[in-house]
């Protein structure tokens, strides 16, 4: 039997005999019909869920009233999680049910059985000790000390990955749930996760699209799509409804810089297997952090390609534990930082440098180009065609191209002119050093062969950027 169907229990949680003030959980809420497939698969004890959903489905209602039922069942700490913090309040916290008037999180936690509730901290207690509370995955380490046993990863296709990976342990040693619910956004990593949870016995795994569920008449859709006509123009708009109602993995997150050029990349089998050459120098090139992440791209640059070898990615470590990481993998070549590699350490002996300090610890430091944020999105752009990229150890690097992306400004009814500062921005902020720097190490040609056109190695930098798109679909390039 279903180990957690709808409960009744009294106003402080705990269960008393007939005739006492009581409460149903969920309350005043019954899953849908086709929302039963999952609200079926948690009660009989599943612990993970990927649900690929079209717009409007409901997913988070489901995940906030069972978040309800697990917190008197089991007395712990739950998560609802969005991709950034400042996200939360105005899609969970504040979100009011049309149909009814109510805050949804009211519907779903009642009043009578909570023992506080903080607006500011977006969190709320049960009487039975239990608490919720509304956190970003931009966020995900800073709760030190909390230990959930239940997580909703809401649109987890825009979420940072990383979270999962930190959080995971911690639920798995609470014998807690995770439940991931997303509209499509690319192939990136809540698409290789769906492909993961259909090949195993211990997911559950969904996708919905409008046509499936119709919970939106045609017409609804339709409409939809003449006005994100009107916003994005039609290229745009047909993409958006394939995603957001037809569950399409296959067009690029609306914004991303990047987003054909990785898509073509995957088609054209340039993200694959791509062994290190040991004959050749392995330059890399970095995003400096300190409080944020540090990101290194490692690559190797032949007359007509590069290879892009690996990737890593950290928080709050110093340049000995990179220097190190590199180290041991045996990476050593030029290594393209931005200009704020200049800068003193405070604290170093004497205030060195950054570059005095990498130095010291082997490495040989070069300045990538002092370009503008939008002339390396540009290089970066026209990179990515002459890049195979190994699909394994490049992997968090390469959720970071197909997701970095500008912001939709609703007042100005346009693209805001700069990225958004997101986790994507250390991976595409070290793209964008790599892009602006790789030509400088070319390797001379081991045969002799025919030019056609400018080699590579010979351009200029104006001369690269003026390269002309269309080469882009030819296979025979790499």
């Amino acid at each position: 039997m279903p180990r957690c169907a709808e409960k009744t229990i009294g106003f402080d949680g705990k269960s008393y005999p007939e005739g006492r003030p009581k409460i149903r959980i969920p309350n005043a809420w019954a899953p849908r019909d086709y929302q039963m497939n999952v609200w079926r698969y948690l009660e009989w004890g599943g612990k993970r869920a990927i649900c690929v959903w079209h717009r409007r489905a409901g997913k988070d209602d489901v995940c906030l009233h069972w978040a309800a039922a697990s917190m008197i069942d089991k007395p712990a700490t739950y998560w609802h999680m969005l991709p950034a913090y400042s996200q939360g309040r105005k899609a969970i916290w504040s979100a009011v049910n049309p149909h009814t008037g109510k805050r949804r999180i009211d519907e779903a936690f009642p009043h009578e059985l909570r023992a506080n509730t903080n607006e500011s901290e977006m969190f709320i207690r049960f009487k039975n000790g239990s608490t919720w509370q509304v956190v970003g995955s931009d966020r995900y380490d800073a709760a030190v000390g909390s230990s959930p046993a239940g997580i909703t990863f809401s649109e987890w296709a825009l979420s940072d990955p990383s979270a999962w990976a930190y959080l995971a342990p911690i639920v798995i040693e609470n014998d807690g749930w995770a439940l991931f619910i997303t509209t499509a956004r690319g192939r990136n990593h809540a698409k290789s996760m769906l492909d993961m949870a259909q090949a195993r016995d211990d997911w559950f795994s969904e996708v919905l699209p409008v046509n499936v569920t119709n919970a939106m008449s045609e017409e609804a859709v339709e409409q939809q799509r003449v006005e994100y006509t009107g916003i994005f123009g039609r290229e745009a708009a047909d993409a958006l409804i394939d995603q957001e109602y037809y569950c399409s993995f296959e067009a690029a997150i609306l914004g991303a810089y990047w987003g054909k050029e990785m898509l073509l990349a995957e088609q054209q089998g340039r993200i694959c297997d791509v062994p290190v050459n040991w004959d050749l120098p392995v330059q890399t090139a970095w995003d400096i952090g300190v409080d944020d992440a540090m990101a290194i791209w490692c690559f190797q640059v032949y007359p007509d390609h590069l290879d892009i070898v690996d990737y890593y990615e950290g928080h709050g470590q110093g340049f000995d534990h990179y220097c190190e990481w590199l180290d041991k993998r045996g990476y050593h070549g030029t290594d393209w930082y931005p200009h704020d590699v200049k800068v003193r350490e405070a604290g170093s002996p004497g205030a060195r440098t950054r570059i005095e300090t990498l130095i010291t610890l082997g490495r040989k430091p070069g300045l990538a180009p002092n370009e503008d944020v939008m002339e390396g999105v540009n290089a970066g752009r026209k990179t990515i065609p002459f890049a195979r990229f190994d699909a394994k150890r490049c992997a968090q690097g390469l959720e970071s191209l197909r997701s970095y992306r500008t912001e939709w400004d609703e007042k100005a009814r346009a693209f805001r002119k700069t990225p958004e500062h997101n986790w994507a921005s250390h991976g595409a902020d070290g793209w964008r050093y790599l892009s602006l720097s790789w030509r400088a190490p070319m390797r001379e040609p081991e045969e002799k062969k025919v030019p056609i056109g400018i080699p590579l190695p010979d351009m200029t930098m104006d001369q690269f950027m003026d390269l002309e798109d269309s080469w882009s679909v030819r296979r025979d390039r790499v």
